[in-house]
């Protein structure tokens, strides 16, 4: 009788170990998307210029002339260079990217503070909200 369990139990033991875990776990922290376009450089800078400029910044620079552009691109560097040695360093652009997103993002709420705000009284009230979000009108 002893000889039945024992076997039972190293199978069982066996095919534990032997199993695949079912549920892949992502441990990796990802950040957030600095666009919601594609990033293909083979295709276009769109991409690019969303994480570079802003978003809203981007959409006026497609605007411009290749001239202006540069012009313009070549004022932004020197705010980005913030030891004004002449060169952009990987720390300088992250800072930049991080500082137009968020540029980005508080205009963005400013933009719909005003929006739900219908009496511009400078608060939001339940009836403002539910009117400017679900459409309801008085």
């Amino acid at each position: 009788m002893a000889v039945p369990r024992l076997l039972l139990c190293l199978s069982l033991s066996v095919l534990c170990i032997s199993s695949k875990p079912t549920e892949k776990k992502d441990r990796v922290h990802h950040d957030p998307q600095l666009s919601d376009k594609v990033h293909d450089d083979a295709q276009s800078f769109d991409y690019d210029h969303d994480a570079f400029l802003g978003a809203e910044e981007a959409k006026t620079f497609d605007q411009l002339t290749p001239e202006e552009s540069k012009e313009r691109l070549g004022k932004i560097v020197s705010k980005i260079d913030e030891d004004k040695d002449g060169f952009v360093t990987v720390e300088e652009l992250k800072a930049w990217i991080k500082f137009a997103q968020k540029r980005w993002i508080y205009e963005d709420v400013e933009r719909q503070w005003k929006g739900h705000d219908l009496n511009e009284d400078g608060l939001i009230s339940w009836e403002e909200y539910k009117n400017a979000t679900y459409g309801y009108i008085l």
